[in-house]
């Protein structure tokens, strides 16, 4: 039965099964037609795939680390892992990143470009509805995504439309991008969380608190930095997913907290248990463990218009003054990958395999001698709202760094309001991101000259003209050199030191069921789990 089991026909038909596109009758057919015997397909069918068929019903509990209450639901400020998973449980996007880590239809059914990818016709799945029954039109699209755009928008997402010359209606479903020059990258720039999809006014407005939006689950009471309970939304147009009655989020930023609430079953799944006691989650029954690899990463940036950090070698010195092993080792427990300087990491499209910096003490008081800066010492900020152990991988690096000479005095920050009051305020702090799907968007969004989230205020004429070239270069051969280089830049003459990526590691009850796959660029299976998952009973 077990070969049966890897047969890429079989797992075909299991996935439809799954989806709810064919019944037992048709899987029993298909099964006998590959070679199954009526007895090993019956079986199989009871024991791997029926069990694999989503559940309707239940509220759906989910303890969230990363919630403050400065959150806004303003998705242009969305910025901690809490309000990414809100804007997904309760809004759509155009396209979404599937559990595959592809890029698929959310709110747009298909699209297709001009040849020089410079014109983008995204065609909108028919029979949308908001939460208030209004119909999603092109109008809701072109204004949610032109809230982003223009001189006055305060958007974090602003960068990512630098290039975009118009965005406009084509009839009542299909809206086009214009572009200043070629992105091939464009389906994938517009799953970004910030582009969700809104109701439009009759001026053309739209109201970015507002509630009403058109995803799996519609608002019932919201409390920023606390908690957030949903209902199904009936009319959701992915008929196949959403199969919980209701879901409820909740703000548990500390580690031991959402893991007590996991082992009592307060909770159905958790982000980020703490992986020094994960070995103690794995030997509980009643719980199972998700890991993924990821491009999310910790970055520690550095301002390159502020003493000291404006002088390269000083940067330099830092880079090689952090044991990137010995963190990878002790705070994430060996659940991630060596970081190298830049932000595209090992599963992602034109990741380059370049040579790994080391740590080396000895290598680092030679740049600070360079930059006439023996004796260096500069305030590192942090919190573990940042990611869990933010705080003790900034002690790490403090004491890797006292090898070189350098005196880092780790300033513990308050929790709440992290993302507001310190990350892009303080010229050195502890950060994580979440994986973007191209370099594109990643360069644009944080290393981009006059990109709002350039955490490291650096800015390089090169790297700025290759991010131009490489978003229009349909030949990829050219364009893997291109971000080759832009990679290289980001760790020779760049302003954010990154010691790793992690994998993406969650913990859920075992009557909490998902597909043979999940999404890594987020928490909880790219923050879909919401309608991805169900129960098992």
């Amino acid at each position: 039965m077990s070969e049966h089991k890897q047969d890429p026909r079989i797992a075909a038909l299991a996935k439809e099964v799954a989806t709810g596109r064919i019944d037992r009758r048709r899987f029993m057919e298909g099964s006998l037609a590959v070679g199954l015997t009526v007895t090993a397909a019956t079986t199989l069918w009871s024991d791997t795939v029926r069990a694999a068929v989503p559940k309707k019903g239940g509220i759906y509990r989910a303890g969230l680390h990363d919630g403050n209450t400065t959150d806004s639901l303003d998705p242009g400020t969305t910025a901690s892992v809490y309000m990414i998973q809100m804007n997904h449980a309760f809004r759509s996007y155009l396209t979404e990143i599937t559990n595959e880590n592809q890029i698929g239809p959310d709110a747009a059914a298909s699209w297709e470009a001009s040849d020089d990818a410079t014109s983008w016709r995204f065609e909108l799945t028919k029979g949308i509805e908001f939460h208030d029954g209004k119909s999603l039109t092109a109008a809701d699209a072109v204004a949610s995504l032109n809230y982003h755009r223009g001189e006055a928008s305060k958007s974090a997402a602003k960068a990512l439309f630098a290039d975009v010359e118009d965005i406009k209606a084509d009839g009542s479903h299909g809206v086009i991008v214009k572009m200043k020059a070629g992105n091939a990258d464009l389906p994938y720039l517009l799953s970004d969380y910030h582009l969700v999809m809104m109701a439009a006014d009759k001026e053309g407005k739209v109201d970015p608190n507002s509630p009403n939006a058109t995803g799996p689950y519609k608002i019932d009471k919201h409390n920023a930095g606390v908690s957030s309970e949903l209902v199904k939304h009936a009319n959701y147009h992915k008929s196949d997913e959403a199969h919980f009655d209701g879901i409820k989020l909740l703000v548990l930023n500390d580690a031991n907290a959402r893991q007590t609430a996991l082992i009592t079953g307060d909770i159905d799944a958790i982000t980020e248990p703490d992986l020094k006691t994960l070995h103690l989650l794995k030997r509980n029954k009643n719980i199972e463990i998700d890991e993924v690899p990821s491009g999310a990463h910790c970055t520690i940036p550095m301002f390159c218009d502020k003493a000291p950090f404006d002088n390269l070698d000083v940067r330099l010195a830092l880079k090689y003054a952090i044991n990137r092993q010995e963190i990878v080792d002790k705070i994430l427990i060996k659940h991630g990958s060596i970081g190298n300087d830049h932000p595209i990491g090992p599963t992602l499209p034109y990741w380059a395999d370049l040579p790994q910096r080391p740590y080396d003490p000895d290598k680092a008081k030679f740049h600070l001698k360079k930059a006439g800066a023996e004796g260096l010492t500069v305030e590192l900020s942090a919190a573990n709202a940042a990611f869990a152990g933010a705080v003790d991988a900034a002690i790490l690096f403090k004491e890797a760094a006292k090898q070189a000479g350098i005196t880092i005095n780790v300033k513990r920050e308050s929790n709440d309001g992290y993302w507001s009051n310190i990350w892009l305020k303080k010229p050195f702090v502890m950060v994580q991101w979440g994986a973007r799907p191209t370099p594109d968007v990643m360069f644009s969004l944080a290393y981009k000259d006059d990109a709002d989230w350039n955490e490291s205020h650096w800015k390089n004429p090169t790297f700025n003209k290759l991010l131009l070239e490489a978003k229009a270069e349909l030949d990829q051969a050219k364009r893997a050199e291109m971000y080759k280089e832009m990679q290289l830049l980001c760790s020779d003459d760049g302003g954010t030191i990154v010691p790793y990526f992690v994998n993406r590691v969650a913990a859920r009850s075992k009557k909490l069921q998902h597909g043979p796959n999940i999404a890594g660029n987020w928490e909880l299976d790219g923050a879909r789990s919401y309608q991805r998952w169900w129960f098992d009973a």
